[in-house]
This record gives C-alpha cells, sequence and structure tokens, in this order.
C-alpha cells in the first residue's frame, strides 16, 4: 500500500493516539476479569486475526528472511511480550492515569541508556529532556501521589516502570538493525511470536482461563485487541511512512494526556497536582529529548 496523503496521515494519526491513550484505561477494566498474562494473550490472539487480515488485503503478507529474524524476536519479546504483561499487571494497583505517565517515559529511557551504551552521543536537549522527564518521575512518585506503605501500588509502579525500560531496550535495537523486509511486512510474525509466547507462560503461569464472559468484557476485548493493538499497530506503521520522524515522535507525546483524560471520563479517576506537574514535566522532556534526538540525527524530515 502506498504512503497516505498528509491530511490522511495526520487524521490517522490522531486516531491512533486516541486508541492508545483510551487503551489504557480499557486494559484497566480487563485486568479485573482476567489475569495479566490471559488479558495481554487473549488481546493478542484478537489483534493477530485483524491484522492477518488487514495486510492480506493490502498485499503485505511475506515470509521473513534470516536476517530479519533477530528484530522479529526483539519486538515481539521486549515490546509485545514483556511491556505488554507488564503494564497490564501494573495497572491492576496502579489507577490507569498515573500507569500511562510511568508507562510513557521510554524515550527519557533511550535518551539516558543509548549514550551509555556508545550508541549516540548526550546533547544538551536530551540531556534537559532526561532531566526534565526524571523530575516528573520523581513528582509522580512523591509519597502524596503513590502511597509507599502499600506494597502493591509500589509494586505496580515499578512494573511499569519496567515495562517502559523494555520497551526503550527494544528502541534502542531497532535503530541499530538493518531492515530487510518493511516493519509493516514484519508486524504480523512479531505479533504471532508474542501471542504464542503470551498463550504458553499465561498456561503454565496461570493455568486455564477462568472469567464470566459478559457483553461488557468482550466489546473491551474487541476494542482493546481489534482497535487498540491490530489497528493502531497497522496504522502508525502508515503514519510512519507518511509523516516526518519528528512529527511521529512528538505526536505520540499526546497519549499520555489522551489516556488522562480518558481515565477522568470513562473511570471517574480525579486529576490530581502531582499528577499534572508529572505529566507536564514529562512530556516536556520527552519532547525535548526526541528533539535533541532527531536534530542530531539529521532527520527532522525524512520518512519513518
Amino acid at each position: 500500500m502506498n504512503a497516505l496523503s498528509p491530511r490522511a496521515a495526520v487524521g490517522l494519526f490522531l486516531i491512533v493516539v486516541l486508541a492508545w491513550g483510551v487503551n489504557w484505561s480499557v486494559t484497566k477494566q480487563l485486568v479485573q476479569f482476567l489475569p495479566p498474562l490471559w488479558t495481554s494473550a487473549i488481546r493478542s490472539w484478537i489483534a493477530l486475526a485483524g491484522l492477518f487480515v488487514i495486510l492480506g488485503l493490502s498485499n503485505n503478507l511475506v515470509i521473513p528472511e534470516r536476517r530479519d529474524i533477530p528484530v522479529i524476536l526483539s519486538v515481539a519479546l521486549l515490546h509485545m511480550t514483556i511491556f505488554s504483561v507488564l503494564v497490564a499487571a501494573g495497572v491492576r494497583f496502579l489507577p490507569a492515569s498515573k500507569a500511562i505517565v510511568l508507562g510513557y517515559t521510554t524515550p527519557l529511557w533511550v535518551a539516558i541508556a543509548a549514550p551509555l551504551l556508545g550508541k549516540e552521543a548526550l546533547t544538551a536537549p536530551k540531556l534537559a529532556g532526561a532531566l526534565l522527564g526524571l523530575v516528573g518521575l520523581a513528582v509522580i512518585l512523591n509519597p502524596t501521589s503513590i502511597d509507599w506503605a502499600n506494597t502493591n501500588v509500589v509494586l505496580g509502579a515499578g512494573m511499569v516502570i519496567l515495562a517502559a525500560i523494555s520497551w526503550a531496550a527494544n528502541i534502542i535495537y531497532l535503530r541499530a538493525h538493518r531492515w530487510i523486509a518493511s516493519p509493516l511486512q514484519l508486524l504480523l510474525w512479531q505479533l504471532l511470536v508474542a501471542t504464542i509466547v503470551l498463550t504458553v507462560g499465561a498456561l503454565l503461569v496461570e493455568g486455564p482461563p477462568h472469567a464470566e464472559w459478559s457483553s461488557r468484557l468482550i466489546l473491551l476485548f474487541l476494542y482493546s485487541g481489534l482497535i487498540g493493538t491490530g489497528l493502531a499497530y497497522w496504522a502508525m506503521s502508515m503514519v510512519n511512512k507518511s509523516i516526518s520522524a519528528l512529527t511521529t515522535s512528538l505526536g505520540t507525546t499526546g497519549t499520555p494526556l489522551v489516556g488522562i483524560a480518558s481515565a477522568a471520563i470513562l473511570l471517574g479517576e480525579p486529576i490530581d497536582m502531582s499528577l499534572a506537574i508529572a505529566a507536564a514535566l514529562i512530556v516536556t522532556g520527552i519532547g525535548l529529548a526526541t528533539l535533541g534526538d532527531r536534530l542530531q540525527r539529521g532527520q527532522p524530515a525524512t520518512r519513518g
């Protein structure tokens, strides 16, 4: 499928940001019915079925070459499996609004880790962005915002932060990978590997799934699997072919803001001062780190 027109790409990108933002509130509800591994596995099966149809209709079903297997495993395990499960586990104990702010600290960990690993130089904008983000992290983790006396709450926050670090590790690897097939063409294989791993892990750790199925639970899974995962993955791959990398990177900072708003509307979660300040600091920090990263790479106008 060819690149989209700029207007269509922007529209599709807005849908992605909305879908991802709302999906945190949906996940918060799903883990009330099923444990994290089964929540992630069932959602992944639904997304896999949807992507198979979408990629088949757009002639993007390919057999991956051996040199692309490492990137398939990287995305499948670090992002689609570890990130997904840790978020689902952590959001059981945290408000969705705070979880999404912690989960979207990923670019900050990339900005910090990449220079330490000798992958990139630490520029002034990236350093300033990382410091702002860390201050925001301290704000949202302060004792008036997070109950440090509650072990489950602390564990939940830790799991979501680990999820963000896992996603960061995946991003650092992706930057070094030399692609043979396109990211869109490998998407189905990445999701297939993740789905198998999640299902086997769920059976071994949590046993057969037990849930009281209802129309609400089915709708939540359909949204999370088809829209929040499958359609969003496909749409983001299409957007990356049509909008500059800088624009998409900065635009995704809107996702936690959508997540906070949707949690307030759908779950009745309050937006306290600590959350608002932390979100502002972290989003600004991500914007600075991303801008510094893209300018350093000389990619403010290249296609993803």
